[in-house]
């Protein structure tokens, strides 16, 4: 013998509807953030370059991919700036950008899910 119980919830159809919104908002929005954000890491890190010929400053870059952030230098010579040799004291550029905008990310996130959900019609 079996037991069941059925509910059905009134607005299902809305409430799937909004949250679909809510999930394509989010994934567009946080995108956009990160991009934000991580640009503003690139221009500290090329503040924070040693610069002689310009090229180290120059190959600084962003690339974004959903929720990835990456934040880089292109230069061959970058990493033996960023950590040093056994011959050449580091001279860190990316690390030092992206500890000091790091407190910054977690806002970025949440003013974009808010942003989100305004746009999806939830309160």
């Amino acid at each position: 013998m079996a037991v069941e119980i059925a509910l059905t919830v009134e607005g299902a159809e809305n409430l799937q509807q909004a949250l679909q919104r809510l999930d394509d908002a989010a994934q567009r929005n946080i995108q956009e953030h990160l991009e934000r954000w991580a640009m503003e890491v690139r221009e500290h890190a090329r503040a924070l370059a040693p610069v002689r010929t310009g090229l180290l400053r120059n190959s600084i870059y962003t690339k974004t991919s959903g929720w990835t952030v990456k934040v880089g230098a292109s230069a061959e010579y970058a990493i033996y700036v960023e950590f040093g040799t056994r011959h050449m004291q580091a001279k860190p550029f990316l690390r030092p950008a992206v500890e000091e905008h790091l407190p910054t990310l977690e806002n970025a996130i949440l003013e974009a899910l808010e942003k989100s959900k305004t746009e999806a019609g939830l309160p």
